[in-house]
């Protein structure tokens, strides 16, 4: 099955796969403040979120599609200029899920999908580092073998973690808590901002097989300067210790705690940390630029708003 051409001056259709999720929610929002034509693919029991009566609102088309199906899926994907994968899960979803999303979107003709991979540079990580990444390197072995145009965007960490998810910033003794080097640059990115490049790379049908953003490159010390500018207070370190305890601690953790059907038991959060420290991850070159109409958020500016409320 082919798209029929679309015309200069029509706007373009996007199709948004997780878009009740927070990532996928706000990278609809940015699409049709684009002026793109939206759909949104949902579960048939999705459709009464308020994340989707929102997008309803705001003029998204509300597409309810079986995941499980290439017919239902190939049918919600016909005639769109790209499809955007936000999924998150574990393997039924960044494998098997995506799997049959991508091959749906080839059988409707569509030329262009962005897989849900929004991380560190997985392709720089050795097999059984961190089990969620494992699953998109899995899902890219597929992707790259069928006939699609398709573009990863890498952003680092999620700048928002550091308010309370990732115990970096540690507010109540005012340290910063870190493994290995302090000086090591790390990557850190909102998900407002992330949301606002993957619309703009979404509209764009000249982008490359990957993409890499970072809306502030900070080392721990660079984090610990921006928590005492944010607050007014002195922030301290606090180095745990080096990456092969943290290392060991994640095995224990794992072993303690498997929790095998979560998305993030606490040793994920802590691979995504050993990762990081080890500094293999690193983002470079940088894509920031690509789209100028975009500010990236600094860390300064999302500790500040934590303690305004």
């Amino acid at each position: 099955m082919t798209s029929s051409p679309r015309s200069a001056s029509a706007p373009a259709t996007i199709a948004v796969a997780g878009a009740t999720g927070d990532l996928g929610f706000r990278i609809a929002k940015e699409l049709l403040q684009r002026g793109a034509t939206v759909r949104a693919l949902v579960r048939p029991d999705s459709s009464s979120k308020p994340e989707i009566i929102s997008l309803r609102q705001q003029g998204a088309t509300i597409t309810e599609v079986n995941f499980d199906s290439i017919i239902s899926l190939t049918a919600a994907c016909t005639g769109a200029d790209c499809v955007v994968s936000a999924l998150s899960g574990l393997r039924e979803v960044i494998v098997g899920a995506q799997t049959r999303l991508v091959k749906a979107a080839v059988a409707a003709g569509v030329p262009r999908f962005i897989p849900s991979d929004f991380s560190i540079d997985f392709t720089k990580l050795p097999n059984g580092t961190n089990r969620n990444l494992d699953l998109r390197r899995e899902f890219q072995e597929r992707l790259d073998q069928q006939p699609i145009q398709a573009t990863s965007i890498l952003n680092g960490m999620f700048m928002d973690l550091l308010t309370g998810q990732a115990p970096l910033v540690l507010f109540g003794p005012k340290r910063i808590l870190y493994w290995g080097d302090a000086d090591q640059p790390l990557d850190f990115t909102t998900i407002a901002d992330t949301a606002a490049f993957t619309a703009a790379a979404a509209l764009d049908p000249t982008t490359p097989r990957y993409l890499r953003v970072a809306g502030e490159v900070a080392s721990i010390r660079g984090v610990q300067a921006a928590a005492s500018a944010a607050t007014g207070e002195q922030f301290g370190l606090l180095r745990a210790g080096g990456l092969g305890l943290l290392a060991a601690m994640i095995k224990v953790t794992r072993t303690l705690v498997p929790a095998r059907n979560e998305v993030f038991p606490p040793w994920q959060g802590m691979q995504y940390m050993h990762n990081m420290f080890t500094g293999r991850p690193k983002l470079e070159p940088l894509d920031n630029d690509r789209y100028p109409e975009i500010r990236w958020t600094p860390i300064r500016e999302v500790l500040a708003k934590r303690e305004q409320k």
